[in-house]
């Protein structure tokens, strides 16, 4: 978010803004300004802004004021204060209203680029879960946790009765098989569903942002540390905290997570008292962690505490009967997102979507779905769509011409590749009847269009 993040600067003392407009400016953010309060509110329900920046003392608007009226905003920015010493108490309580921070006149320039580093990453994290409690609202209007298949109905029945105890639970399945919606699930069949369901990502965030995002800190723990701030386990007391790709969570941090799994009780960075959560540990990891045990690069002793009920949720491509449901559920959803009428998919795309491999999973299948919505403008999607949107056909110049040294794959592959081209130029590139003249079926022939090379548009 920082390379583009937008911050709105209220005071009505112009060397502050102009001071403020410069530093911010140089390192990367567009920076917009108001000269005093009416102003500063107006630009606020006008237009959208991830940080502002404003004076707590203006004219008939106080920097109070302007807190109130972002908290008020949809997409709510956060708000760093700016404060003379005198009234600071005046601050701290604005970041009981809500507030991010408040920085003391005059400034230190490395401390104000922190605190909006860490505003903007707090703005990021919150985006994100809201992002994430709309899809969740989403996938239960829509039954977007296809399950029809028996891997799936396995699957979505252990992870019921796993929701009824509270023991910890590790996800495994490659990215893009949906398994933060699975923790989710969990959650919200547990008797911890009145409380939050906290999200984050260890692979996302650096060590040390990481640490004071899940831990907390005092303050004085580190620059920038100018008051006390609860972390992600204490944000989650009585809920559930989902740590995603814990395989990417370094080795110091680690034996913290053991610690606070041994213990039920977190320490806040620069504090030297704990305090007791009551916090379900979910985690998820797209690689096998047996193999990062073995490799010394995951703790053997967190591992056991983690994998008390494993769950391992199959690939798209181990569960194919799922593909048709999850392309007509997408479908409703992108069609009623953009505004468009498409009646669904032809029958030789979905056969062909069926046997496809599926490497992103999931999270293809929808990407695909959502582009396709986006951009055609016929009223059924077809195959010519499917090979357009999945960019078949690419493949290396061994399948295009002669070369030099020819094994007998390779000229096994030509003349096949020849073949069908031929029977394509035949009947006008119609695949139906192209097939019933080679003798395969229409999947077979798309199949064999994708391996060799050959655009089926």
């Amino acid at each position: 978010m920082d390379e583009k993040a937008s911050v709105l600067v209220i005071d009505d003392e112009k060397a502050v803004v102009d001071y403020l407009g410069l530093l911010l400016r140089d390192k990367g953010y567009a920076v917009e300004e108001a000269s005093s309060g009416k102003h500063g509110l107006n630009k606020i329900v006008k237009e959208k802004y991830d940080l502002v920046i404003v004076d707590l003392m203006l004219d008939e608007y106080s920097g109070i004021d302007i807190l109130k009226a972002a908290c008020r905003q949809d997409n709510r920015p956060e708000v760093i204060l700016i404060t003379g010493h005198g009234s600071i108490s005046s601050a701290v309580d604005a970041i009981k209203q809500g507030a991010f921070d408040f920085v003391t006149k005059p400034f230190d320039s490395k401390r104000m680029v922190i605190t909006v580093q860490q505003a903007l990453e707090r703005k990021r994290l919150r985006d994100e879960v809201e992002a994430l409690r709309k899809k969740v609202a989403q996938t239960t209007e829509t039954g977007m946790i296809i399950g029809q298949s028996p891997e799936m109905r396995k699957l979505l029945d252990t992870a019921e009765m796993v929701a009824r105890i509270d023991s910890t639970v590790l996800i495994q399945g490659e990215s893009g098989t949906g398994k933060e919606l699975i923790a989710r699930a969990i959650h919200a069949k547990s008797e911890r569903s009145k409380r939050e369901f906290v999200p984050v990502n260890c692979g996302a965030l650096p060590e040390a942002l990481l640490e004071s995002e899940l831990f907390g800190y005092r303050k004085g723990a580190y620059t920038g540390a100018v008051h006390d701030r609860a972390g992600l386990f204490e944000e989650a007391d009585g809920g559930t905290l989902f740590l995603d790709e814990i395989g990417d969570m370094p080795l110091p941090l680690q034996v913290k997570l053991l610690r606070v799994l041994q213990s039920g009780e977190v320490r806040r960075l620069g504090d030297n008292r704990e305090k007791t959560v009551d916090v379900r540990i979910i985690t998820a990891n797209n690689r096998n962690l047996d193999m990062l045990v073995k490799e010394k690069k995951f703790r053997e002793d967190l591992y056991y505490r983690l994998n008390v009920i494993p769950l391992t949720v199959p690939p798209l491509r181990e569960r194919r009967e799922d593909v048709p449901p999850l392309l007509i559920s997408y479908l409703k959803v992108y069609c009623e997102r953009f505004k468009r009428d498409i009646k669904g998919f032809s029958q030789d795309a979905i056969e062909f979507l069926i046997e496809y491999e599926w490497p992103g999973n999931v999270r293809e299948l929808t990407n695909l779905v959502e582009r396709i919505v986006a951009l055609v403008s016929s009223s059924e999607i077809s195959m010519g769509d499917i090979s357009k949107f999945l960019h078949l056909g690419k493949r290396t110049d061994t399948m295009n011409g002669p070369t030099e040294s020819l094994d007998l794959e390779a000229a096994c592959k030509r003349a096949e590749r020849e073949t069908i081209l031929k029977a394509l130029e035949k009947h006008t590139k119609n695949q139906t009847q192209a097939s019933e003249e080679l003798g395969i079926s229409r999947t077979s022939l798309w199949r064999k269009m994708k391996q060799l090379g050959i655009n089926g548009g």
